[in-house]
């Protein structure tokens, strides 16, 4: 991947997990279903959990295509943020559900985000999803 000065861009991989006080059914479904997707995150969002199926959320600051999904267990996706570079190539985020003694635990791998967001992405994770998530189901938030 190349910067617009046609030099080397530099792209980082984010790689966190939370543990959520829901089954992995339940948490896979949430996130693959628009209505429940905006409720725990508190902004709109349209998702097409199918292979192929757009996904928007955050007014459009978030946009990618499911690319792949193991029900109940995987959702593979292309992501982009609105805020970056034009020339950053969309990055690949992925997403496992696995059971946990409190719940279930998620693990997310996402390769491909350019630099100068990194911090951003890696913030934004914990306040707009894991944070809000965990309050809606924990009633807080309902």
């Amino acid at each position: 991947m190349h910067d617009a000065l046609g030099g080397e861009a530099k792209v980082r991989n984010v790689i966190l997990a939370t543990t959520l006080p829901a089954p992995p059914e339940q948490l896979y479904d949430m996130y693959l279903d628009a209505e429940s997707h905006a409720a725990f995150t508190g902004a709109p969002a349209t998702i097409e959990g199918r292979p192929g199926g757009r996904f928007r959320a955050f007014d459009g600051s978030l946009s990618g295509i499911v690319l792949h999904v193991e029900p109940q267990r995987l959702i593979v996706q292309t992501w982009r943020s609105s805020a970056w570079p034009a020339g950053a190539v969309d990055s690949i985020l992925v997403l496992s559900f696995w059971p946990d003694e409190n719940g279930a635990r998620v693990e997310l791998v996402q390769v491909n985000v350019p630099d100068s967001d990194f911090a951003g992405i890696c913030e934004g994770w914990q306040t707009y999803y894991w944070t809000p998530w965990r309050t809606y189901l924990t009633g807080a938030g309902k």
